[in-house]
């Protein structure tokens, strides 16, 4: 059963890129940058079309002329000409793939950075609902679709489609009769057309989304591998993906069973076509009024006619599931972006490092607050720790520092500036963050520790690891800063992981730092390492610590329990331990048991919120 949110997801781009026309319509205005090449492309397609409707007359020329006449020169002369116009027409249709193609790459590519550029800047709600792996599908599987029309299936369906008009002209002119009696098939090849073209969209819809699914499950196995083994989950998540990839199967048989169909359909109508030019022509050649030569090429242009059709019908085939993964491309191209700028916005410069909030509210869903009238002063270079209960609201609350959220109602403010009247740029240029479980990058050590300043020295990334006393195990590893790291940086320890999350932080030598439970996932004997190494990081800055083990918070300046999105309590560790209400109960509940020695109430400190 699908998630929810993939239901409704998979419903709005539909609604949004419903009209396969104007998914079309947009595919063919990226060829805009690159009208002269077009021009150019289009004229050799012409010349191609011109030398294929030019050979079957020449046979009728060589047929009833020369041989008729017996006239070996003529012949000869005929022949060479038949030669060179099918050489030209190679020669054109060599050129125009070349051009086409080299077009269709530049589209893509262009395309793809489009792309890669509109999920930078999709704000992280967009995320929050979607799978990753989904999301991959359509920066590779879906433009890869893209990537077979235009290199192969465009050039051929232009060329179908001038070839066929240079055929009809070139019949029409021949004999207007026998060319209207081929013609009468196109009106059934038309409804045919129609049917198979609407369900093919709905099959190649279907294989897109469930290639989509498939992608999403790799990823996230793969990513889970260790909680795989761990939870003995190997046997039911090989069941569940392949569940998925037999449905990705399914749809990909029902969509070249659909497609299957149309090219015996075409066989069966040029027979037909055949058969009726054969039996027109040829009581019309018995009856003197018509030459065999003319009938020849008749039948020759009746071959033609349908080969492009034919030709045609498996390029459709390309067309549906290039559009059905076109319309998963705009899908995320036509989403919102994260609010741009204020007009009016301004750069931050130099900061203090002082955040207020000012009854600040906040919901991810409209009429869901998870945040309710948050009002808190943070001064410059106070360490205030957030804590609470799972689901408290306490990385929510540190989110809207960033602007990774906006606040639904109040005020966030750095230094006394309203965070949405400064530019995201400025305002995120003195800030620095460190998860509890940091994302390291494939790469090198030096680069990871780098990775918010590309440009720093070998010096200053140096400099950052002995600051969180990192450059110990490094300088350790064989290749020291040049080790390279997997995805994750699964070969070092939790701790080393977390010490090089801490020098990329001081590298960029941050005014505020937000830290999300920077110590949850490491052993005790780590800790002290890390703790020292955060004593260095916070030195001198407004730090937001959202702590997990109250006992790494217990000399903050101000610690801030959160429940159920409000504040219930504040005040310094010792303030509250007295005060015995929400946060000693948190922190007896640590110890294993409540410190009966607390006396049983003491009034908290007074909130302001």
């Amino acid at each position: 059963m699908r998630p929810q949110y993939v239901i409704e997801t998979m419903a709005a781009e539909k609604v949004r890129a419903s009209d396969r026309s104007r998914v079309a319509r947009r595919l063919i205005g990226e060829l805009a940058p690159y009208k002269g090449t077009v021009v150019i492309a289009f004229g050799l397609i012409a010349v191609g079309a011109a030398c294929m409707a030019a050979g079957p007359w020449l046979v009728s020329r060589a047929i009833d002329r020369d041989i008729g006449t017996g006239d070996r020169g003529g012949l000869a002369w005929t022949m060479l000409v038949l030669f060179g116009v099918y050489l030209v027409g190679a020669l054109a249709g060599s050129a125009q793939v070349r051009r086409v193609g080299a077009v269709g790459q530049h589209v893509l590519a262009a395309l793809r950075a489009r792309l890669f550029a509109r999920l930078q800047a999709l704000p992280l709600a967009y995320f929050d609902r979607r799978p990753i792996g989904d999301l991959m599908s359509r920066v590779v599987a879906d433009v890869d679709t893209l990537n077979q029309l235009f290199s192969q299936g465009l050039v051929q369906l232009l060329g179908a489609v001038f070839g066929l008009v240079g055929i009809m002209i070139a019949m029409i002119a021949l004999e207007w009769k026998l060319a209207l009696i081929c013609f009468s098939i196109i009106p059934v090849m038309f409804i045919a057309t129609a049917i198979f073209a609407r369900r093919a969209r709905a099959a190649f819809r279907k294989t897109r989304e469930t290639v989509g699914d498939v992608t999403a499950d790799l990823q996230q196995e793969i990513v889970g591998v260790r909680q795989a083994q761990a939870f003995n989950r190997g046997d039911v998540n090989i069941a569940k993906f392949r569940a998925r990839n037999a449905a990705n199967r399914d749809a990909n048989v029902a969509a070249t069973g659909v497609t299957s169909a149309f090219s015996p359909m075409i066989d069966i109508l040029s027979t037909l076509a055949m058969a009726m030019v054969i039996g027109f022509g040829g009581n019309a050649v018995l009856a003197h009024q018509m030459s065999i030569g003319l009938l020849a090429a008749f039948l020759i242009y009746t071959q033609q006619f349908f080969r492009p059709l034919q030709l045609a019908a498996t390029v459709w085939a390309l067309m549906q599931s290039a559009l059905a993964g076109a319309e998963r491309i705009y899908a995320i191209t036509d989403e919102r972006p994260e609010p741009e700028d204020a007009p009016d916005a301004i750069e931050l410069g130099t900061i203090a490092g002082r955040i207020t909030f000012d009854h600040v509210s906040f919901a991810y869903v409209e009429g869901r607050p998870v945040l309710h009238d948050i009002t808190l002063e943070i001064a410059p270079g106070q360490t205030v720790a957030l804590v609470g209960k799972t689901g408290a609201g306490k990385t929510t609350l540190a989110a809207l520092i960033p602007r990774f959220y906006d606040a639904t109602a109040g005020r966030v403010l750095v230094d006394g500036h309203d965070v949405k009247q400064v530019t995201r740029a400025s305002l995120r240029r003195h800030l620095a963050m460190v998860l509890q479980e940091p994302f390291l990058f494939a790469g090198t050590i030096g680069a990871n520790i780098a990775y918010g300043k590309p440009d720093a020295t070998p010096a200053e990334i140096e400099a950052a690891a002995r600051a969180v006393d990192a450059h110990g195990f490094i300088a350790e590893l064989p290749a020291g800063y040049a080790t390279p790291l997997g995805e994750g940086g699964g070969q070092i320890s939790a701790g080393q992981r977390q010490l090089i999350a801490l020098a990329r932080a001081i590298l960029v030598d941050p005014r505020i730092l937000i830290l999300d439970e920077a110590t949850a996932t490491i052993d005790t004997r780590t800790e002290a390492t890390v703790q020292r190494a955060l004593a260095t990081l916070l030195a001198g800055r407004t730090s937001v610590v959202i702590a997990h083990r109250l006992s790494t918070i217990r000399n903050a300046d101000l610690i801030v329990v959160l429940d159920n999105g409000r504040i219930v309590e504040r005040g310094t560790h010792d303030q509250l331990m007295t005060a015995g209400g929400a946060y000693a109960e948190l922190h007896a509940r640590q110890l294993g048991a409540r410190d009966t020695t607390l006396p049983s109430r003491v009034t908290p400190v007074p909130s302001d919120s």
